[in-house]
C-alpha cells in the first residue's frame, strides 16, 4: 500500500511539472508574453584597453538581463585564449545555458559564435556560410517556444548576399515558431545585403542607434531581426544600444518585445 501511495505521488508530481512546463512554454506566444534579445560582438572579451576580462562582459550581459544572447567572436580552447572556452566562461558567470558553433579551426582550437539562453534549448543546428577572408556560420538554437539564430557575416559584400540566400533557405522549415536572427552583419542599413534581408525579415532594433566603434560609434552593423511570419506579431517595447565603451570594440544592442500569436 505504501508503495502504491508513493507511485501515485510520483505520478502527480510528474503531471504537475508537465503542466507547469506547458504553461511556461505557452506564455510567450499564446498568452502574449514579453522577452528580451541581446546581440553582442565581444571580441573574445578583450576590451578597448586590450585587457581580456570575462567578468566585465558577463556583468554587461547580466545587467541587460536578456532571455537570449547572440555572441560573436568567440575563441574555444585556442592559444590566444590560453585554452579557455570563452562562451563557457561567460555561461559560468551568468548562469545561462551555452550553445557554441565553431566557424573555423584556429590556433589548436576553434573560433566562432554562440548563444546564451536562460532556458535549456530543445535542439541546435548549424551550417557553414561563405567568407573569403574566413569561413562564417549560422547557429540555430531552438527553444521551447521560439528560435534564436546567431551569425557573423563576411566582410565581403558578395559573400554576405550569398549568406542571406542560404540563411533564408535553411530556415524555411521553422514556420511553427517565431524565428529571430541576431548578430554582427558587417553591413549598414542601406547596403544591398540588409535591403535583401529586409525582404523576409523585420529589423527590430533602431538602426539610427550606432554600434561601432564602441568609443565613438559611427555605424550600425549589429542587428536583431524577426522572420516575417503571418502567424506571429511583434511589438517592440524598447530597443537600446548600451553605452559600454570599454568591454569590446562593439556596443551591445538589445530589443524588448511583446510576442503575440495571431488567430
Amino acid at each position: 500500500m505504501k508503495l502504491i501511495t508513493q507511485l501515485l505521488l510520483l505520478v502527480s508530481t510528474v503531471v504537475l511539472l508537465g503542466n507547469c512546463s506547458s504553461s511556461h512554454s505557452l506564455s510567450k506566444i499564446d498568452k502574449g508574453g514579453e522577452f528580451k534579445i541581446l546581440s553582442y560582438n565581444i571580441r573574445n572579451a578583450r576590451g578597448m584597453d586590450d585587457i581580456t576580462d570575462y567578468g566585465r562582459v558577463a556583468n554587461v550581459i547580466k545587467r541587460i538581463n536578456a532571455d537570449c544572447v547572440a555572441l560573436q567572436e568567440l575563441d574555444s580552447a585556442t592559444e590566444r585564449s590560453n585554452g579557455a572556452v570563452v562562451l563557457d566562461e561567460l555561461a559560468k558567470r551568468t548562469g545561462m545555458h551555452a550553445t557554441y558553433n565553431k566557424s573555423i579551426d584556429y590556433q589548436g582550437g576553434g573560433y566562432g559564435i554562440g548563444v546564451l539562453t536562460k532556458e535549456k534549448p530543445v535542439r541546435r543546428e548549424a551550417i557553414p556560410l561563405p567568407g573569403r577572408e574566413e569561413r562564417r556560420s549560422l547557429l540555430v538554437v531552438e527553444m521551447p517556444d521560439y528560435v534564436i539564430c546567431c551569425t557573423h557575416l563576411s566582410l565581403t559584400q558578395e559573400d554576405r548576399v550569398a549568406s542571406i540566400d542560404q540563411i533564408n533557405w535553411f530556415l524555411e522549415k521553422y514556420t511553427q515558431k517565431p524565428v529571430f536572427l541576431a548578430g554582427d552583419l558587417n553591413a549598414d542599413p542601406s547596403s544591398d545585403a540588409i535591403q535583401k534581408l529586409s525582404e523576409k525579415w523585420t529589423i527590430l532594433n533602431d538602426t539610427f542607434q550606432l554600434t561601432i566603434p564602441a568609443g565613438n560609434p559611427t555605424e550600425c552593423i549589429d542587428y536583431v531581426l524577426a522572420a516575417k511570419n503571418p502567424k506571429f506579431s511583434f511589438n517592440v517595447l524598447e530597443t537600446k544600444v548600451e553605452k559600454e565603451p570599454l568591454a569590446s570594440d562593439h556596443l551591445p544592442v538589445w530589443v524588448h518585445i511583446k510576442l503575440t500569436k495571431n488567430n
